[in-house]
């Protein structure tokens, strides 16, 4: 079976939509699944293993309000598609809402491929922290819609979880969903040093740590780790939260624990 993923973000830009597509590639490629990832290229990438990993670079449009990303060009992409001639694959693989969610429908319908979508985001809830001067309530509403609308027009949901699954059925969507949660490649992590961690960064050896390590963006919902740790800190005063990561939600969270007083409690 071959697949034709594409995707409006992928590494370098490191967040949990590359990560999860990194890691269901590799293990489709282990069930002797080919793919093709079809990504926005990125200044200063080194793409010298790209073409080994069968990944395909599109020009894209630098984006001021979010330096990070890039919005792939539309008819570089629909160059590259035809490149890539799509008639010889079998599945359409969707896995951001914006141009590669259009260019991969669009290409479904012409050439009569199923099309799939992973919903990783639920980006109505989160809507306000990106676009502060628009209504919560209104951007909410037209969050769900785009997604209703989007989600409507593919074959297939996935879902990382059964909440979402739920909360895209309150949404109105009525395309099949299916819960295929995003793993974890343990191996990764087998050869890990808790005790040179703990030297490195000053913690003691006995101490009782939580860890969140990922990107600290407005999605993840970190202030409700905060307001955890005010919470256990009369139970368990010695335990110290850890954030590994980066992201646009840092600078906040940074000053809601100086606010909460819990400089002791957190460490970036």
């Amino acid at each position: 079976m071959r697949v034709l993923m594409l995707s409006d973000v992928y590494f370098p830009r490191v967040n949990g939509v590359s990560t999860s597509i990194s890691s269901f590639r590799s293990v489709l490629g282990q069930l002797g699944v080919s793919s093709t990832l079809l990504a926005p290229a990125y200044p200063q990438h080194n793409d010298s293993n790209d073409a080994q990993q069968q990944i395909v670079r599109v020009p894209g449009h630098y984006l001021p309000f979010d330096p990070e990303d890039r919005l792939m060009r539309r008819r570089a992409l629909r160059e590259q598609l035809r490149q890539l001639d799509p008639d010889s694959y079998d599945l359409i693989h969707i896995q951001t809402p914006f141009a590669a969610h259009y260019a991969g429908v669009a290409l479904a319908r012409r050439y009569g491929k199923p099309v799939l979508s992973t919903y990783h985001t639920l980006f109505a809830e989160y809507i306000h922290c990106y676009a502060p001067w628009l209504p919560s309530s209104l951007g909410r509403k037209l969050a769900q819609g785009l997604s209703r609308r989007q989600c409507n027009a593919v074959d297939t949901v996935i879902a990382p979880s059964r909440i979402m699954y739920d909360t895209l059925r309150s949404y109105g969507i009525q395309s099949h969903i299916e819960v295929i949660p995003t793993g974890l490649p343990l191996a990764q992590f087998a050869h890990g040093d808790g005790a040179r961690f703990r030297q490195q960064h000053g913690i003691a050896a006995k101490r009782p740590v939580a860890l969140y390590v990922g990107r600290v963006a407005h999605e993840k919902n970190l202030p409700l780790l905060l307001q955890m740790m005010q919470l256990l800190h009369s139970r368990q005063p010695d335990l110290l939260l850890v954030i590994a990561g980066e992201g646009p939600a840092l600078p906040g969270l940074q000053r809601q624990v100086e606010k909460l007083g819990l400089q002791q409690q957190v460490s970036f």
